[in-house]
């Protein structure tokens, strides 16, 4: 984090004042392809233009919205570091969402499938991760105030919450195993390329399932603040070599969108569960 950090958390919670009855509690930060899910809820809708400090999003399916409801704050649309922006920029959202009050942090991304068993359109819950990115949000200065100069990464991803979804999964997807969601671990590559077959082999060598361009540093940065995190993999496609034929982004936002009924439901259930 550069040395100004601090302020510019401070300076883009200030430019969005809560309102009488906003008290977001969970915050979400949808991925490609899946921010539609924030459309159905209730809240008022921000773009990022009118946050201070705020990039915008340059990937299609990223729309750059935030929607503040009554207990929960949706970002629709996250910056990745490939687009050329600083990690500053990739976390500040999570910092912006634990200044409002959110204690547990929600992230869904598009990943390519590495483990054979999956398929496209399957959802699954991420249990760990790989940074491959070459770079760690922290780096920097440590602002007082905010988390530990060495952080906890033992459950990046909370063991509670990961129970919460398998609950509120029962019943949906009858065709995975035992009715739940298959657990994965993440292996975050810097972009814009999708990864050679060599990186996917290197990848699933080193325990990986899923493969994808996003979201680490956001739960590196969400478990430095103290946040409960739940990461949730859409499959968007099987990763390179997986299977003999060239990927795309339109393959990835077009299943993203094919799988928000699903996803949907699968969200709506767990903020039942956690009181949002």
């Amino acid at each position: 984090m550069q040395a100004n950090f601090a302020q510019r958390v401070e300076a883009a919670a200030h430019s969005l004042p809560l309102r009488p009855g906003e008290a977001p509690v969970v915050g979400l930060i949808l991925g490609s392809g899946l921010g539609a899910f924030a459309d159905g809820l209730a809240g008022r809708e921000i773009p990022y233009n009118r946050i201070a400090g705020y990039p915008q999003p340059t990937v299609e399916g990223h729309r750059g919205v935030l929607k503040l409801g009554r207990t929960c704050a949706v970002l629709s649309g996250r910056f990745h570091f490939y687009e050329g922006v600083s990690l500053d920029d990739v976390v500040l959202p999570v910092f912006l969402l634990h200044r409002l009050g959110a204690r547990v942090l929600i992230l869904t991304n598009a990943a390519g499938g590495i483990r054979r068993s999956y398929s496209p359109g399957e959802l699954v819950l991420i249990r760990d991760h790989l940074n491959l990115m070459g770079v760690h949000p922290l780096r920097g200065p440590n602002p007082p105030g905010y988390g530990p100069r060495f952080p906890d990464m033992s459950e990046a991803y909370a063991r509670e919450l990961r129970q919460v979804a398998q609950e509120a999964a029962s019943g949906l997807f009858p065709g995975s195993a035992a009715g739940g969601l298959a657990e994965g671990v993440y292996a975050a590559f810097p972009g814009p390329t999708y990864e050679t077959p060599a990186e996917v082999r290197m990848a699933e060598k080193l325990g990986a399932d899923l493969v994808g361009m996003s979201t680490v540093p956001e739960v590196i940065a969400a478990n430095y603040l103290g946040m409960k995190v739940l990461g949730i993999s859409c499959v968007t496609n099987m990763a390179a070599g997986i299977l003999e034929r060239p990927l795309a982004h339109e393959e990835v936002v077009e299943t993203g969108r094919r799988v928000m009924p699903a996803l949907t439901r699968l969200l709506q259930g767990v903020l039942e569960r956690l009181g949002a």
